[in-house]
């Protein structure tokens, strides 16, 4: 990890995206107090650890990676995929030691905070403390959303659901390029993610491109058919919400 210069809350690149709710000048002096500096990280650095008790919070503000559990036999269970301006190490914050692991999957960008100043936040910027109750909420509407897929649905519903919020994702955040995003994750961190062999999952990516309805190769996504990827989604494309941006 490697320290650089810090970005100014103020000037911060993610708060001009619509996507994330806008702050006042108190509110935006509070967060430059409770941060402490930026960390620049390579791919494949581990940013938080299943057990551990880190003494730092992160927000990311470039880059992808991913949280994941570990399980007895080593094996790994992605949970979600990190995107910027979201919050990393609350459950730490809160219960003492993470209880999955963040790892980069991109060199990253991230903004630190004292996790000992999380208390003092929650004391004197209670609409802060709101912000990071909510984002709690969302991570578990997220995880109800992937246990009914993993669950409920077959594979061409699992996989279509999975890419079609992932790249809702990446253009709230400004990171499409037409019907096109980055995907910098492996086939096995999909396949892990929607809870299917990687064998299943490359033959339901080819099923999808061969019925000209997304392709997945080279480290992008492209969604060739926005109507037929939600259909083979099951799922109606919802909006998403306006988010606080810690």
């Amino acid at each position: 990890m490697k320290e650089q210069m810090v970005t100014n809350c103020a000037q911060c690149p993610l708060r001009k995206l619509e996507v994330f709710e806008t702050l006042d000048r108190d509110a935006i002096t509070a967060m430059q107090r409770f941060k402490h500096g930026e960390l620049k990280i390579d791919a494949g650095t581990p940013i938080l650890m299943e057990g551990s008790n880190s003494p730092q919070l992160f927000t990311s503000l470039k880059g992808m990676g991913l949280r994941y559990k570990t399980t007895r036999d080593g094996n790994r269970q992605v949970v979600n995929f990190v995107l910027p301006g979201e919050f990393l190490g609350l459950q730490a914050g809160v219960m003492g030691e993470m209880k999955h692991s963040v790892e980069a999957t991109t060199p990253m960008v991230l903004c630190v905070f004292d996790r000992k100043e999380l208390w003092n936040l929650y004391k004197t910027q209670p609409e802060r403390a709101f912000d990071l109750t909510w984002a709690a909420a969302a991570e578990e509407h997220f995880l109800g959303e992937a246990l009914t897929s993993i669950g409920q649905m077959d594979a061409i519903q699992r996989i279509s659901w999975g890419l079609m919020r992932f790249y809702l994702r990446c253009e709230s955040l400004g990171l499409t390029d037409g019907q096109r995003c980055p995907f910098p994750f492996r086939q096995q961190d999909l396949a892990d993610a929607v809870g299917l062999s990687l064998v299943h999952t490359n033959k339901t990516l080819m099923k999808l491109r061969d019925s000209q309805t997304v392709s997945l190769q080279d480290g992008l996504l492209s969604i060739l058919n926005p109507d037929r990827l939600e259909e083979a989604s099951g799922q109606d494309v919802e909006p998403l919400a306006l988010r606080p941006l810690i």
